[in-house]
């Protein structure tokens, strides 16, 4: 009989927090365990990790965990209703084998569905908006769906929107069917069934308030649901973007039309009431902008190492908002529950990308320092010493020893930059051959440090002072005839510092 090897985990006290330890393996002859792989990607759905906040929200009282959905094989919250609609679906007879799933998605569950379609041999067809990132398309479509892009700035009964495109595909094509996550009650079952008791599980019934972006509702009702007939003390606080219309509905009761304005943040809020949104169990909604969630989505990667998705950020954010106004009711024996969706993979281009940050107004552009500024040239203006081709190298050692500095451009009888001098250089030429140091510099001089316009930003100011070169010469011009300014790491060091102190930021 083989020999089978089993590795025996050390249980802690909060499943959340467990470290595993590993004792000896132990052999035992006496069975065969279960086979520990599973007949399909499907199997691997669920049961995701908790894992605690540290970094971000450690001054609140109670413990903020997170469910981290980027852990299932689609990398969202959303495999588990990809998964249960399709087999629902089934189940009632409504598609048959070779049949066509139409479904309108931001990206997450089209993923989701892709992959139980593609286990259960089923096509796709995704309609999705223009408002969603490359990358959420390029996923489905390497998950061999086929998807359409539709407007996102229309009203959602418009033949464009991409619920109506989904719902008319739906009724050309044959053997298909439109699933429509928004009003599909198995949308809201499937995380009655998995999600709320992996919480509970978990949390070894601990939990003490669950926190939860909602755009189909099915999530935060179906999750909320199960938690409220284990402990109808649990609170449930839902986060919404500005411009949705969950927010103001459920504290006002009013479906407001003229509040409905675009938004970024993806896969999260409505212009519409899905019929997955029970707002009956949810106890109260936060607001929280696109800035707002897109700096906290970078902040969760950056403190807490989850590379983490927009809607993560809103949660998170929403979360903090939450536990703050209500800071004197919470104790550390709360433990508040913040489900993260999906991966930060799906906005690389996006809220991951700089430039993208910076133009939507979502990140402070660098402060606004050009070369000419580091040099405070305005108030004195000298020319840099040089040395030249011909020049002695011992004669430039003491130049720059009497003179303090470091590096030395070359310049020839018209003024054209042909190379550089670094105390590197001179040490190692020293070091190889002492008699160097009587050797003209145009034997030992290095390449020629950048030349930049006296204009030249910040950013790209420092991306020359990246490279090897030690420094940039700074050219200020027709009218500076020919002369130049060095300008070091250093000098832009000291010029930020200045930068930073007179912004009120020395300590940033």
């Amino acid at each position: 009989m083989p020999v089978v090897l089993f590795l025996q985990v050390a249980a802690e006290s909060h499943l959340w927090t467990s470290l595993p330890s590993f004792s000896p393996p132990v052999r035992s002859p006496a069975f065969l365990p279960m086979p520990m792989w599973h007949d399909s990607v499907l199997g691997t759905i669920g049961d995701t990790p908790l894992v605690r906040l540290n970094e971000i929200g450690s001054d609140l009282p109670p413990t903020i965990l997170a469910k981290v959905e980027f852990f299932n094989p689609g990398g969202s919250v959303k495999d588990r209703i990809g998964r249960a609609l399709i087999e629902e679906a089934e189940k009632e007879g409504r598609i048959e084998p070779g049949g066509t799933i139409i479904e309108g998605t931001s990206g997450n569950t089209g993923a989701g569905l892709a992959i139980t379609a593609i286990a259960k041999g089923y096509r796709c067809i995704f309609t999705t908006t223009d408002k969603q990132s490359q990358e959420k398309v390029d996923v489905l479509r390497g998950l061999g769906a086929e998807v359409l892009v539709c407007p996102t700035n229309v009203e959602p009964d418009d033949p464009r929107s991409y619920y109506s495109v989904a719902r008319r595909l739906s009724e050309e094509i044959p053997n298909s069917i439109y699933l429509n996550q928004y009003d599909n009650p198995a949308n809201a079952k499937a995380h009655y069934e998995t999600t709320g008791p992996e919480l509970w599980e978990q949390t070894e019934g601990q939990i003490t308030h669950f926190v939860a972006g909602a755009g189909t509702g099915g999530t935060i009702s179906g999750t909320a649901n199960y938690l409220k007939e284990q402990d109808d003390d649990i609170s449930v606080i839902g986060v919404d973007p500005c411009g949705s219309v969950f927010h103001k509905y459920f504290h006002e009761g009013v479906f407001d039309e003229d509040e409905i304005y675009p938004y970024f943040t993806e896969g999260v809020g409505e212009d519409i009431l899905p019929d997955n949104m029970d707002f009956d169990i949810v106890d109260d909604f936060v607001e929280v902008n696109d800035k707002a969630s897109m700096q906290m989505t970078r902040r969760l990667a950056r403190e807490e190492g989850l590379f983490i998705g927009q809607s993560c950020g809103l949660a998170v954010a929403g979360t903090l908002q939450w536990v703050k106004a209500h800071r004197d009711e919470l104790s550390p024996d709360d433990v508040v529950v913040v489900l993260l969706p999906d991966s930060g993979f799906r906005y690389l281009s996006k809220t991951y990308n700089d430039d993208w940050m910076q133009n939507h107004g979502f990140l402070e552009k660098s402060p606004d320092v050009t070369a000419d500024k580091v040099l405070n040239v305005q108030q004195e203006e000298t020319d840099v010493i040089a040395a030249a081709p011909d020049d002695n190298l011992g004669n430039v050692i003491e130049t720059m020893t009497d003179q303090g500095i470091s590096q030395m451009p070359v310049l020839d009888a018209d003024q054209e930059v042909v190379g550089s001098i670094t105390e590197t250089r001179v040490l190692n030429e020293l070091i190889e051959d002492p008699e160097s140091r009587k050797a003209p510099v145009r034997e030992i001089m290095g390449t020629p440090f950048p030349v930049v316009p006296a204009s030249l930003h910040l950013e790209h100011l420092s991306a020359y002072l990246e490279e090897d070169a030690g420094a940039v010469l700074v050219d200020h011009g027709p009218e500076s005839q020919g002369s130049y300014s060095i300008l070091t790491k250093s000098d832009l060091i000291s010029a930020l510092a200045d930068v930073g102190q007179s912004n009120g930021n020395g300590a940033a």
